[in-house]
């Protein structure tokens, strides 16, 4: 928080209080009352410049994502062993669960406007392969006990190839469109957090919304799209059990969502 801070003042910006939005591996701020939403990671685990560049282009094109704070040069700010980016911060508006009908139309529209950019990203299957890594290290899963590490390996490796076997069209996606990743603002619907965009189905992207967002979404394959929402349970579920991460309350989390894995799996076979 020192580190947002002390970058916003010497920008010009008055900050007065620093209001924490969301604390994870990334820290989001509120900094007021210049209105800026500050995120901060440590400068050797944030990729924020591919994040700003992207959010650049995206915006150029119209596409529903989150503004860079215009008052500022739109770059990465480094002090004390933390990168900081500086964006507008928006007061939430309208209900604070987003009708299915509107979460399809902004994330077909973020979707459209994907399509016009020639952005160089991983693939979702990096993404997947992460998780692999992080499952062949105990030491860095030391918690995970050995029946469950063989449960999310033989779930990450059937499931991924059963999305490859179908050949889906492919396109730059968000990554995580999940609803912590939607404001809902007076300028509508916007999507932050773009640094785990990556190439893929859009039914992958679809896994992470609510189910009901893909009964408003056309052309959906729905076989395609139930295996990519157990390849994302898995994914997410082995990301919880990294000795490293500081989601809050992961560690029950991981538990919760290992049990609804298991019955998923079961209903399916």
């Amino acid at each position: 928080m020192l580190a947002a801070r002390s970058i916003a003042s010497s920008l010009r910006l008055p900050v007065d209080d620093v209001i924490v939005l969301h604390e994870s591996n990334k820290l989001s701020l509120r900094l007021v009352p210049c209105e800026v939403m500050a995120r901060v990671a440590p400068v050797t685990e944030q990729v924020a410049l591919f994040e700003i560049e992207l959010a650049q282009q995206l915006a150029a094109v119209g596409s529903p994502v989150a503004a860079l704070e215009p008052r500022v040069e739109p770059r990465v700010y480094e002090r004390d062993d933390f990168a900081v980016t500086l964006w507008t911060y928006y007061e939430p508006v309208g209900p604070e669960v987003v009708p299915p009908a509107e979460y399809a139309d902004a994330l077909e529209r973020l979707h459209a406007g994907m399509r016009k950019l020639d952005f160089p990203t991983p693939h979702f299957t990096d993404r997947v392969e992460d998780a692999h890594q992080l499952l062949a290290s105990p030491e860095r899963t030391p918690e995970l006990a050995d029946d469950d590490r063989e449960l999310l390996i033989t779930t990450l490796r059937r499931l991924e190839q059963a999305v490859l076997e179908r050949r889906p069209a492919e396109q730059l996606l968000h990554g995580e469109p999940h609803p912590g990743n939607l404001l809902n603002t007076k300028d509508g619907l916007l999507f932050i957090d773009l640094e785990t965009c990556c190439r893929g189905p859009i039914e992958f992207d679809l896994a992470h919304a609510p189910d009901e967002v893909s009964e408003h979404y056309p052309n959906v394959d729905h076989t395609l799209l139930r295996d990519c929402r157990l390849l994302m349970l898995a994914m997410i579920t082995t990301w919880r059990w990294d000795k490293a991460d500081d989601f809050p309350n992961g560690r029950h989390l991981a538990t919760e969502w290992l049990t609804r894995l298991r019955t998923a799996l079961d209903a399916n076979n």
